[in-house]
């Protein structure tokens, strides 16, 4: 059984469950998060607010909510702890911004905000209420991003100078994620998880941005076609190409060192090196004629290859919500703080800037 009672603005819940509120009934708050709170087993869904009726039946249907047409409505829910908000991109900012103030804790898609002042109002707002707000960036925990990451930390590869994470389809995309007035294209929607994972392979200290923007195959006016090039001051350069007009299989990764090279698609990862340590150092340069005219031919390298199966899955949101129930709980940290997931923002501003979008 959940109940609740108000105390000043403090919600308190009696039972373990964390009760949420739903806005937005679509793909991503019903096909991803009402799966992941349905399957975790530390949430209930105690309210769903959509414009749709037929949204609304099957929410109650499930799992036996509340339903409202009016997101408000939701909002004034005494049983709602936790607002998930999941309404097209253009308002995800208003939303928040209301449930925090609402007294509510905020599970928000992505993007974030549609831009860095947007975002910082949200933080703002969550530290006036003194609640959580929380972005859901699972692709953080994606099986070949952290595998990557894994390989390139361990040092196997040397140091590393380029890093290329690429999403290639061929999608002549003919819906609201097309339209700029929703917040729709290519950078809001699989860029803000591409420059998160930069950021992260970056320390987050970025040192010089490079963007091209276009349209390209899809419907609308938004971007379809996304080339970032960031460089860190750690070295690194970061090259992500999102992409709706590639018809061909290309590697999602690429990642290039002084002693191998890791490539493959999201599924299927493999690294080649070798040991420094097992080889002579280079010899020097040398400034006369070729010797016998010849090119230079091949090392005989001790190579040694790897690899690993990455499959997708959805623990990456399970991960998520597994440890958002520990936060709010247990008193556990939190897994994606908003400050974490504002910085990629003024990077996504400055793509914009560049480009005219």
């Amino acid at each position: 059984m959940l109940a609740a009672t108000r105390r000043g603005r403090e919600i308190v819940h009696v039972g373990t469950l964390v009760p949420v509120g739903i806005v937005g009934l679509g793909r991503s708050g019903w096909g991803i998060h009402a799966d992941l709170i349905e399957a975790d087993g530390g949430f209930a869904v105690v309210a769903a607010a959509d414009a749709m009726e037929e949204r609304r039946r099957e929410a109650n249907e499930r799992f036996g909510c509340a339903t409202y047409v009016d997101y408000h409505d939701l909002l004034a829910d005494p049983k709602v702890e936790l607002v998930l908000v999941a309404t097209p991109s253009h308002l995800h900012t208003r939303v928040s911004i209301e449930a925090l103030q609402a007294g509510k804790h905020v599970v928000c898609e992505k993007p974030m905000a549609l831009s860095t002042a947007d975002a910082d109002a949200m933080i703002d707002a969550a530290k006036r209420a003194g609640r959580l707000l929380t972005v859901f960036h699972n692709r953080r925990f994606d099986p070949d991003f952290l595998k990557v990451k894994e390989v390139i930390d361990s040092g196997t590869l040397g140091p590393v100078h380029l890093v290329r994470m690429g999403h290639y389809i061929y999608e002549r995309r003919a819906d609201w994620q097309m339209l700029r007035r929703f917040g729709g294209g290519m950078l809001n929607n699989w860029g803000v998880h591409f420059v998160d994972r930069a950021l992260v392979l970056l320390s987050y200290k970025v040192t010089s941005v490079s963007a091209d923007m276009r349209h390209t195959v899809g419907s609308g006016d938004a971007d379809d076609h996304v080339k970032v090039v960031l460089k860190g001051e750690n070295g690194m350069v970061v090259d992500l190409e999102l992409m709706s007009c590639c018809a061909m299989d290309l590697p999602a990764w690429v990642v290039l060192g002084n002693y191998g090279t890791l490539t493959g698609s999201k599924e299927h990862l493999t690294w080649r090196y070798y040991d420094p340590a097992k080889v002579p150092p280079v010899p020097p340069a040398y400034e006369g004629p070729a010797i016998g005219r010849k090119f230079a031919e091949p090392e005989d390298l001790p190579w040694v290859e790897e690899s690993a199966y990455t499959p997708e899955t959805n623990e990456n949101g399970r991960i998520f919500y597994r440890a958002l129930y520990r936060t709010l709980r247990e008193g556990g940290p939190v897994l994606v703080t908003a400050e974490s997931a504002r910085a990629h923002i003024p990077i996504l501003d400055e793509c914009r800037r560049q480009c005219g979008y």
